[in-house]
This record gives C-alpha cells, sequence and structure tokens, in this order.
C-alpha cells in the first residue's frame, strides 16, 4: 500500500485565528459551532483567509459478492443503473452539486456491468464486484493497492483544479453489509447492533443479513493485528477482507486529501465507515475530516461515537451518494465567509464591549 505523510494540523496559528475570529463585530462565540468549523478549515488550510473554491465530489461505484446472498432487498442492476442516471444528471446527487455549484466525477471502481466508453463515467475498474466474503476475501493485496490509488489518483485531478473542499459518495447495492462489519470489528460493537434495513429490508430480512455476516465474521478468524491495521499491513486488515472497491478507493480518497490539506466532508453510513477505516490506518487524518450528517441508519450515531465525532446534521437522510456533505456544504461555506466577509470591531467602528 503508498505511504501517505498526513500530520495533525499544526496548530501554531490556533491563537491568531481564534483573535480574528473574537474581533469579528458580533459577541464572542455568537456564532456557534460556524465559529468551531472556521477555527478546524483555517487549521487545516494553515490561513486566516480560508477558502471553499472549487469543491469537487467524487461519486464511485461499485459492486459487492456478498450481494449475491440476499442481504439486500436491490439486486445489484441497481448500481450500474444508478450509475447510468447519474450521467443524465437524474440522481440525488446531480440536484445537489448542482444546487452547491460542485464538480461532479462519477467513478466506476468496479461495478459489474460494462460502462466503458459511456460518457460522463471515469473508468478506473479493477473487477466486475468483488469476491463473496462470506467464503474469501473480498479482494486480493494488489486490488486493494489499486483502489487505494484510485482514490489517490482522483484527488489529484481535483487538487488540479484548485479544489479545497472535498466530498465523497458511493453507489453500491449491499456496501451496507461490510460496513456494518467494519463497524463491529473497529468499534468493538456486538454485530446484531451493527446490522439495519439498508435500502428497505423487513425484519425477516435483516435477520437473514446477520446471520450471513455472523457467519462471514467467523469465517474470517482475525488474529489481534488485524483489529488495529496500520498502513504496512493492509493485506491483514478487516479493509481487504470486506471492503468494496468504491469504499477503499473512498479511503486512498480521503488519505491523500488530508495529505494535501484539503477540507473533507464526511456523510453517511458507509462513508463513515470508511472515514474511520482511514483513521485506524492514520489517526492524523481526523483532523480534516468534518461528520456532515447522521442519517436513518441503525447504528449510525453509534458508528460516529467511535471517533467522537458530532455531525452537523440529522435529517434523516439514508440515500447515500454523499448527498448529506452536499447539503451541509453551505453551513461550512458560511463559516468560510464569516472569516472572509464579517467587519471587525475596528473597521466597523463599534465599541468593543467585552
Amino acid at each position: 500500500m503508498k505511504e501517505f505523510s498526513i500530520q495533525s494540523v499544526d496548530k501554531s496559528l490556533q491563537a491568531a485565528i481564534q483573535e480574528k475570529i473574537d474581533n469579528l463585530n458580533k459577541p464572542k462565540g455568537s456564532l456557534g459551532r460556524l465559529e468551531e468549523l472556521a477555527m478546524q478549515v483555517c487549521l487545516v488550510q494553515q490561513t486566516l483567509d480560508p477558502s471553499t473554491a472549487h469543491p469537487c465530489h467524487l461519486l464511485l461505484g461499485g459492486d459487492h459478492g456478498i450481494e449475491r446472498e440476499g442481504v439486500s432487498i436491490s439486486p445489484r442492476e441497481v448500481t450500474w443503473q444508478q450509475m447510468l442516471n447519474f450521467t443524465r444528471g437524474g440522481g440525488g446527487v446531480n440536484m445537489f452539486c448542482r444546487q452547491h455549484g460542485f464538480h461532479l466525477r462519477i467513478v466506476d471502481v468496479g461495478v459489474d456491468y460494462d460502462l466503458s466508453g459511456v460518457e460522463g463515467i471515469i473508468d478506473r475498474k479493477i473487477a466486475r464486484g468483488t469476491k463473496n466474503f462470506l467464503y474469501e476475501p473480498a479482494m486480493s493485496e494488489e486490488e486493494f493497492d489499486r483502489a487505494i490509488q484510485v482514490g489517490v489518483d482522483l484527488v489529484d485531478d481535483c487538487i488540479s483544479e484548485g479544489c479545497r473542499v472535498l466530498s465523497i459518495g458511493e453507489m453500491g447495492i449491499a456496501n451496507t453489509s461490510p460496513s456494518s462489519i467494519w463497524m463491529h470489528l473497529f468499534g468493538n460493537i456486538p454485530l446484531e447492533e451493527c446490522i439495519g434495513a439498508g435500502a428497505g429490508l423487513d425484519t425477516p430480512g435483516i435477520r437473514h443479513k446477520y446471520e450471513v455476516l455472523s457467519k462471514a465474521v467467523d469465517n474470517y478468524h482475525p488474529s489481534p493485528i488485524t483489529q488495529h491495521p496500520t498502513p504496512n499491513t493492509p493485506h491483514l486488515t478487516p479493509l481487504r477482507y470486506f471492503g468494496g472497491f468504491e469504499m477503499i478507493a473512498a479511503i486512498g480518497a480521503m488519505l491523500r486529501a488530508a495529505e494535501q490539506h484539503l477540507v473533507v466532508l464526511v456523510d453517511g453510513f458507509i462513508m463513515t465507515a470508511c472515514a474511520i477505516g482511514a483513521i485506524r490506518l492514520y489517526p492524523a487524518v481526523q483532523d480534516y475530516m468534518i461528520f456532515t450528517h447522521c442519517g436513518d441508519e441503525s447504528g449510525h450515531q453509534r458508528m460516529l461515537d467511535i471517533v467522537h465525532a458530532r455531525p452537523l446534521l440529522h435529517l434523516g437522510l439514508r440515500l447515500g451518494e454523499g448527498t448529506g456533505a452536499l447539503c451541509a456544504f453551505p453551513i461550512v461555506d458560511s463559516a468560510v465567509r464569516m472569516m472572509n466577509e464579517m467587519n471587525n470591531f475596528d473597521n466597523a467602528k463599534i465599541t468593543k464591549y467585552f
């Protein structure tokens, strides 16, 4: 696996940033969470004049071998059908990207369908879906490394266009299954409490999903080191054994974005699972993440609790695609505009009263 150079944010500017925030013409602390976000973005970008220029959204598609076990109400063909729908601008992700000015990249990392040559889809296919992790690892070491590199390359493309804020979404039927297992293994939470309805399973369906995933975990037999992966042991980790190509690419994108001091907007159950995977590899990556939304999936709040994250929104979304991150972007943008556009007491000739 590619090694990354990710350091915790340099806090040498913290006092200067706080002084600027406190001298804006407002009561001290009166803009609440926006002030916290402003501090975080300034520290990530190492500036008192932060930017949300050229926000980019990666929509990563991939299929999962575990879908063959009936763990999702949606059949796998929905993955490629939705990918085509996205190219026509008809998805939720398209609407929100248009609304908030995001450059959308639709990427086939592992969809079980020939999408080569489809206009509007970037072809980075590693294979036509992962293997069935009920019986074997979802991907090989080489495939894992390739998926990480896909995420790296996509972020580099965004950076070349001036991107300062990155959000990531996914399209992959059955990807709540590996997410639930990662939650179980990384959070030490009983598996049954990590499994929900996904795209709409009923109670018997949820029970069947639990039985399948429980057997898969039993078959995995992790050694102690695999519970806490490091960048030097990716071949031993649950990331490779259970993950999807789109999920590992998302982890690669998060790591590269942090390495290059981009703000990373994290949304949803699947992307939170990917964020936890990235944090397990490089703990400092969390400094660059803003957790934007807590959805309706069972256990999503508990997953956020694993990394002590406070989401900006609770809208009950469970669409995926990164839509919660896109909805939260205006809040982040408001924090940045506060730093750049609000006057201070001296310039406004207002008596500073605290």
